[in-house]
């Protein structure tokens, strides 16, 4: 199983970014993905999921009404686009994997991250 998390970067507060999760290696509709964040200092945070296997889409508190899951099944990937920053969403975003449904925690494969800075 290989994840792959990219599209971060440094942006303005307000501003936008969308990130990719591409993956290999595992029969994809039958798993869920999921975002998860770690800010310097603090405890890793779970962010959203999308299941492939109802369909559904999940976010954290702090993601709602500014995050959006979606992704390219054709294309095995997993995209997370996030409006309205603020400078609390500054850490690095990871994604990862588990069979079936998502979950906020206990993911069974985990990917590199990308570094996501939200500063003017």
């Amino acid at each position: 199983v290989q994840l792959q998390a990219s599209g971060g970067g440094l942006v303005q507060p307000g501003g936008s970014l969308r990130l990719s999760c591409a993956t290999s290696g595992f029969t994809f509709s039958r798993y869920a993905i999921g975002w998860f964040r770690q800010a310097p200092g603090k405890a890793r945070e779970w962010v959203s999921c999308i299941s492939n296997k109802d369909g559904s889409t999940l976010y954290a508190e702090s993601a709602k009404g500014r995050f959006t899951i979606s992704e390219d099944s054709a294309k095995n990937t997993v995209f997370l686009q996030m409006n309205a920053l603020k400078p609390e969403d500054t850490a690095v975003y990871s994604c990862a994997v588990r069979y079936g449904y998502c979950h906020t925690a206990a993911m069974d494969y985990w990917g590199e991250g990308t570094l996501v800075t939200v500063s003017s």
